[in-house]
């Protein structure tokens, strides 16, 4: 079994994952310059162009090559406009895990977007790559991400003391750093047999032979 990543276009009734490009420069440095995910993520304040760019054709790149991650773009089928990020991290290809985390621009909010991306990419990780454990970790008072890992059948697992680094607008408008607690968060193979795989099941995936 290879120990990276494949070119992968991840599709839903509504959504398609896939690779970043230069296109998306703007809408990423907008989407990442939001208040709420200037919070809750560790992203540079304020988020350039340039450091969107930088991004998008170095260190994405590098961290799928690396085997380490993988980084998905999510655009809604009919407009093509970028609503967010699939994100996986710390992969552990013997064990079959990673980490899964999304963030959602503030205009898409409140449609489920986050939700039935990370399904999708679940369904696909269990099903064509083969692992075996999903882990999710969301801030101790994120309950908006929190609410996102029950609806796709995550279990909680228990909390991380004090590991978590969120962020706070102090008096002057510059960020000050928050110390919080992770919350940690579980999704297996079996977990998407019940209700929850419904909406996976509705989705569908297609690889490409270049990721570029």
């Amino acid at each position: 079994m290879t120990s990276t990543f494949p070119s992968i276009s991840i599709s839903t009734e509504r959504l398609v994952l896939r690779a970043f490009d230069e296109d998306d420069v703007t809408a990423l440095s907008a989407m990442m310059n939001d208040e709420q995910i200037a919070a809750w993520t560790d992203v540079p304040q304020p988020f350039t162009e340039e450091g969107a760019r930088t991004w998008i054709e170095e260190d994405a790149p590098a961290e799928r090559a690396a085997g380490r991650g993988l980084d998905l773009a999510v655009t809604e089928f009919l407009t093509q406009r970028l609503v967010g990020i699939i994100q996986l991290r710390h992969t552990d290809w013997h064990v079959r895990s990673t980490e899964l985390s999304y963030v959602v621009a503030p205009w898409a909010r409140g449609e489920g977007y986050a939700s039935e991306a990370a399904l999708a990419t679940a369904r696909w990780l269990f099903r064509e790559q083969k692992f075996e454990r999903i882990e999710l970790r969301t801030a101790a008072d994120n309950t908006a991400s929190q609410q996102v890992a029950q609806k796709i059948g995550c279990i909680s697992e228990g909390v991380l003391r004090n590991a978590c680094i969120a962020h706070a607008r102090a008096e002057d408008g510059t960020w000050t750093d928050v110390r919080t607690d992770f919350i940690v968060w579980s999704l297996l193979p079996e977990d998407l047999e019940g209700g929850a795989g419904e909406l996976a099941d509705r989705t569908g995936y297609t690889s490409f032979s270049d990721w570029n």
